[in-house]
């Protein structure tokens, strides 16, 4: 496998996450999903960073699951659906409005209604 985004290799992610810091952990969602060797890893990374005490760890890793949708047109619905709208409700703005562009990704390339964005519902979803 080659490199990832920005000349990472999954090592480094896995050493960025075993090192913790929330500066640098704030980047493996991105390395990860804008250009992800596979959507299994990747998905598996940003819904355990979505998890983090760091809201912008939190957030990177919704927008994250965005991304993952847009390029693969699929997600585990069942684990990624309510990390996404857990997001919706996080208590940092931040962590919000990137869970608010995650739930507008799903919903147009994956036609996904999420709890609290009924008004998505009936609206036209992304061709394949």
């Amino acid at each position: 496998m080659g490199p990832l985004r920005d000349g990472w290799t999954r090592a480094d992610v896995e050493a960025v996450i075993a090192r913790g810091e929330p500066a640098e952990l704030l980047h493996v969602p991105l390395v990860v999903s804008l250009d992800p060797p596979g959507r299994v890893w990747a998905e598996q990374i940003c819904l355990r960073l979505a998890a983090h005490p760091s809201p912008n760890v939190r957030g990177n890793a919704l927008l994250g699951l965005g991304h993952l949708a847009r390029i693969f047109r699929s997600l585990h619905r069942r684990r990624a659906q309510p990390v996404i709208e857990a997001g919706l409700q996080d208590p940092d703005p931040y962590v919000r409005g990137q869970a608010g562009a995650a739930a507008d990704d799903v919903a147009w390339y994956l036609g996904w209604v999420l709890a609290g964005r009924e008004h998505d519902r009936g609206r036209p979803v992304c061709p394949r």
